[in-house]
């Protein structure tokens, strides 16, 4: 299996997909501000401001609309949930003095996380469930507060991912 190549994912599950590549964008902008020898404090608060308004609505979506589809005792919905736990604590350690190391595994983790939804979880909901249930995920979905994903025209102005001249 290509690695990078776009997964045809189902409309009913297109909503959570679109919402990873913002969160493929976040670890970009963690990496790069990383790279940029952006004072960790300034990514840190990113990283804060990220989860308050997309990942916390998003794992929400995930744990409260999705999961009373599958079955609870899926080793794949237990992953989902072990892994929302780890993501949470590691971005509540933030705050604490931020530390590069833990930013930079923070990146890799959430990287890694959303390419396990996208090639096993959501793949195994789409292969298990009916297309009744599906729908009704998406239009559970549609009726939730969406993630904020443009963090410019929603008050976070300082782009330190951006490489300064």
């Amino acid at each position: 299996m290509d690695d990078n190549k776009p997964i045809k994912r189902s409309k009913e599950l297109a909503p959570l997909s679109r919402e990873h590549h913002d969160g493929l964008q976040f670890v970009w902008k963690i990496k790069q501000g990383l790279a940029n020898d952006t004072p960790l404090e300034l990514i840190r608060d990113y990283v804060r401001w990220f989860w308050l308004n997309h990942i916390k609505q998003h794992f929400r979506d995930e744990e409260k609309v999705l999961v009373q589809f599958l079955p609870a005792h899926s080793p794949l919905v237990k992953q989902m949930i072990k892994d929302h736990a780890q993501i949470r604590d590691m971005i509540l350690s933030l705050d604490h003095e931020p530390e590069r190391d833990t930013l930079k595994m923070l990146a890799d983790f959430v990287n890694n996380h959303i390419r396990f939804e996208e090639r096993e979880l959501f793949a195994y909901a789409e292969k298990t469930l009916t297309p009744e249930q599906l729908s009704s995920i998406y239009l559970q979905l549609e009726n939730e507060p969406h993630c904020d994903t443009d963090p410019m025209a929603i008050g976070w102005k300082e782009e330190f991912w951006m490489k300064k001249k």
